[in-house]
């Protein structure tokens, strides 16, 4: 027996996974000890209890998938808006070291992901999908190369183990990257947690109407004065945004530079960004697109937990099982060994790790919701959501695409 939650249905279950999720982060203190964050709690705990009614009664829930594309899609959109080419000359060399850091990340992902399915006796194309396709591309780029996989080079069932794996790398993501940052800024000393009072100090600068505060850092504790005008203006601007996105998807279709919607509407809100900054000389209210960015994040999380099937996760054949976990080690230790280190050891470097574990296993909302478990504890990093957000949701597709491309050149 199936039941399909409409969209209204499923944006409420969305806010009672996160109100959940809020409620058992207050009073478990496991949860705030290890910055799980909200949406992955409540989520998980939401999924474990359909998990149980289908075990039991064959009871399966569905819900409205077009809602979390969505959602997906104004968060990326809130994250090309925010980046003006001022912000991007801030990232400076910062930018392009962690650009190599994760390139070498992608092809040692791939590496260990092929290579455990050739000594398991799979195809090593299963190595792939269990690899940068949806560990780094997370489910879009799954489904998109599934259906490449079945269609060109044979694979059957290459969309649904992909769409497995993301969830899986989805689930491991949130839950890695916040406990791994944790051990680092407390192992070297970086931070100390922040005092209540402290936090409201450091949220006070993002009061000023002007201010270009980035308030993805601490969403929870950031004051918001927006008025009608100002949310009807970024209304309109994410609107622009999502149809530049559909567009060029439909425009790129099948060409070289085919890419997917979520990138074309980053790189759309960049473009619009700083087309009304430098040629109309508009000012961009940046606290509000931070709002209804991190609503955004937040919403797209939920729903994508409370869309999990862990019964297909069971159903996973326990040779790819072994690959899963060998990349979550490869993760923990990679985030931990270069990462952090080649990004200076610091507290910036620390953010920037759970930043990692987040897309690099499952998506850069991910990410996002890793260093805002961070952030909220121990202060900002404006370094770290500076780059972060830049590379896993923008420079990120483009380069695990031109990778995966040389690596099925090298397997067939």
């Amino acid at each position: 027996m199936n039941v399909t939650f409409g969209a209204y249905y499923t944006l409420i279950m969305a806010v009672l996974v996160l109100l959940l999720g809020k409620l058992m982060t207050r009073h478990i203190r496991f949860l705030r000890d290890f910055n799980i964050p909200e949406p992955v709690s409540g989520g998980l705990l939401v999924a474990a209890t359909i998990f149980a009614l289908h075990q039991i009664t064959g009871l399966s829930l569905s819900f409205e998938g077009s809602l979390q594309s969505a959602f997906m899609l104004v968060f990326f959109s809130s994250i090309g808006l925010s980046a003006n080419f001022s912000k991007l000359r801030e990232g400076g060399s910062g930018l392009f070291i962690f650009l190599g850091v994760i390139v070498v990340f992608i092809t040692v992902q791939n590496i260990v992901g092929v290579g455990l399915a050739s000594l398991l006796g799979l195809d090593p194309l299963i190595g792939l999908v269990a690899g940068s396709i949806t560990l780094v591309g997370g489910h879009g780029t799954a489904g998109a190369w599934g259906s490449v996989l079945e269609s060109q080079y044979g694979l059957t069932g290459a969309t649904t183990l992909g769409i497995a794996c993301a969830t899986f790398g989805l689930v491991i993501g949130g839950l890695l990257g916040g406990p791994l940052a944790k051990r680092l800024i407390t192992r070297n000393q970086l931070a100390q947690p922040l005092t209540e009072s402290e936090q409201l100090r450091d949220a006070s600068p993002t009061v000023s109407e002007g201010s270009e505060v980035a308030n993805f850092e601490s969403p929870s504790n950031a004051p918001r004065l927006i008025t009608a005008d100002a949310a009807v203006e970024t209304l309109a601007l994410f609107a622009a945004c999502l149809a530049f996105a559909e567009f060029m998807t439909g425009l790129t279709k099948g060409t070289a530079v085919q890419l997917p919607t979520f990138v074309w509407a980053l790189g759309g809100g960049v473009v619009i960004r700083n087309a009304l900054d430098y040629v109309f000389g508009f000012k961009v209210f940046d606290r509000a697109i931070d709002v209804f960015g991190n609503a955004a994040l937040s919403i797209y999380l939920a729903i994508a937990l409370l869309s999990l099937k862990l019964w297909e996760l069971t159903d996973l054949a326990g040779p790819l099982m072994i690959i899963l976990a060998a990349q979550t080690v490869v993760m923990a230790l990679y985030a931990v060994f270069v990462t952090f280190r080649v990004m200076g050891k610091n507290y910036d470097a620390a953010v920037l790790a759970a930043g990692h574990c987040g897309f690099g296993m499952g998506a850069t909302p991910t990410a996002v919701a890793n260093m805002q478990a961070i952030t909220n504890q121990y202060g900002p990093s404006h370094k770290a959501f500076l780059i972060v957000p830049l590379v896993g949701a923008f420079f990120i597709d483009i380069i695990n695409a031109f990778l995966l491309q040389g690596m099925l050149s090298l397997l067939r």
